[in-house]
């Protein structure tokens, strides 16, 4: 037992001296919680019971906030039945322990004080304790040793003691909310009156939306062949060059409608991803990039392109099997050093859960654990967070293939949690696959139909907390995968058969 004050006045010795504590503060607070039951208001939502050095001092704090939020008083005799049978309470004269704790009157004053101050030394025992388990893992040679998983797993304990220590309640007065809710007015209006967020690049998103909101999770989904990593892509280039270009014209970073952009590839590698946005930046077609059938003016075309976009804000991460505790900590460490203020993670269903469960735990509360994950680091780092997902093979059944929310793969907690589902959906992706043989009478009908649709995509906003549902028409050119507003005026190549 750590150090304690007995009725008699004596004082056990503390069984890990070395330990940032201060057990007498301990007691002062619970005696002043015990004298003023209000002082429990201004404490509880920072200092828990396990922040307590003395385990019984913790179980005494635990037993006044049960009887506070009863609406009981907490004091020696109404706490008296619940400690009767304690045995570390019997080390130390039984419950007459509960009346000495309130024996000075004058803790009450000191008690705000009191409660700081064991809360950071909490905090500090807690990084002794991450030290100690760094010390002793890297020491750890018995079984096979992965340093760069000790390393991530050390980075993400560190990360949520600072976290802890950060995380305290804050009420914010209507005022406060209110000027808050004035300065993304404000932005809107500076970029246009249609854009309060982060730009994707596309303008008729841009009305629709808003653009990416910080502190909102954004789900992307589409069948395969959709076009959805395509999509993706072009909303973290155009999000990352706008942030460029404002930067370059003098705009304070927080005021930019572009932003950093973390990008999580656990499907495509950096190089395929790298390649998708030269193919779009040069006009090359992506298909020859990858084979390398390009002229030499193409190719200097492309070298212009990967010049322009050298100092390009957008770091990509493909590391593959990535846990969501992984990626949280990969993302603040990206905030932390490249002030990144969007992420985009491509896709939800090929991230893995903490894996602190058994083998056979169900998928679906592991999905369920990786959307409010994916949620509470776009609160917590206050960036939007854009992450991919697939739909469910409900959809290839239906005679209509647009998705629904229903079809959102494995949980309906995404949906749950998503601030925005989008689903992208193209018509001439599945009309291809029902073209008949030249010489059939449908054939011509067909043809006409494939030239009304080629090169169009729906984006459906199916779910929005910020405004109405509804789709946005846009364009695709599959030969340098890039969408583009259908109110452009480019031309649309007809399609060959």
């Amino acid at each position: 037992m750590a150090a304690i004050l007995r009725i008699d006045g004596s004082q056990d010795l503390p069984q890990s001296p070395s330990l940032p504590a201060n057990v007498e503060a301990e007691a002062a607070l619970l005696g002043a919680l015990m004298i003023d039951n209000r002082i429990v208001e201004d404490v509880q939502i920072r200092l828990k019971a396990h922040h307590f050095f003395e385990p019984l001092h913790g179980r005494i704090y635990d037993a006044v906030l049960r009887l506070n939020d009863k609406n009981m008083i907490a004091n020696p005799v109404t706490l008296r039945p619940m400690f009767e049978g304690d045995e570390a309470m019997k080390e130390v004269g039984g419950p007459a322990y509960l009346a000495q704790l309130t024996g000075s009157g004058a803790a009450v004053i000191g008690a705000r004080d009191f409660a700081a101050q064991i809360y950071d030394l909490a905090l500090l025992r807690a990084l002794v304790g991450v030290g100690r388990e760094m010390v002793e893992g890297a020491l750890d040679t018995s079984e096979e040793i992965a340093p760069l998983a000790q390393i991530e797993r050390a980075e993400t304990e560190l990360y949520r003691v600072a976290e802890e220590g950060g995380s305290e309640g804050k009420v914010k007065s209507f005022a406060e909310a209110s000027m808050e809710s004035i300065k993304n007015i404000e932005l809107a209006l500076q970029h246009g009156g249609h854009l309060s967020g982060i730009t994707t690049g596309i303008d008729a998103i841009n009305t629709k939306i808003g653009g990416l909101h910080r502190s909102d999770l954004t789900i992307l989904a589409g069948r395969p062949g959709m076009g959805k990593t395509a999509l993706a892509t072009n909303m973290a280039f155009a999000a990352a060059q706008r942030f460029s270009r404002d930067v370059e014209d003098g705009i304070e970073p927080g005021k930019s409608a572009g932003a950093a952009v973390a990008f999580f590839s656990l499907e495509m590698s950096a190089d395929q991803l790298a390649t998708r946005i030269l193919a779009e930046q040069s006009g090359i077609s992506s298909e020859n990039l990858r084979t390398g059938r390009i002229s030499k003016q193409e190719f200097q075309q492309l070298a212009r392109a990967s010049g322009e976009l050298s100092g390009l804000p957008l770091y990509i991460d493909d590391t593959p099997g990535l846990t969501i505790a992984a990626l949280r900590t990969r993302a603040r460490r990206l905030k932390r050093q490249k002030n990144v203020g969007m992420i985009v993670v491509d896709y939800l269903q090929l991230l893995q859960g903490s894996g602190k469960g058994s083998a056979g735990d169900n998928r679906v509360q592991e999905i369920s654990e990786i959307s409010r994950g994916l949620k509470q680091l776009a609160k917590e780092l206050h960036v939007p967070v854009l992450a991919l997902s697939q739909l469910s093979r409900a959809v290839e059944q239906r005679e209509d293939k647009r998705p629904q929310l229903s079809d959102l793969r494995e949980s309906g907690s995404i949906e749950q949690d998503a601030d925005i589902v989008l689903f992208v959906y193209r018509d001439d992706y599945y009309l291809a696959s029902k073209q008949p043989a030249d010489d059939h009478p449908g054939f011509h009908e067909w043809q006409e139909e494939m030239n009304r649709v080629y090169g169009t995509a729906e984006l459906i906003v199916a779910k929005q907390r910020h405004g109405s549902t509804g789709k946005v028409r846009m364009r695709f050119d599959a030969r340098v995968t890039k969408f583009s507003d259908a109110a452009n005026e480019e031309y649309l190549p007809e399609f060959r058969s």
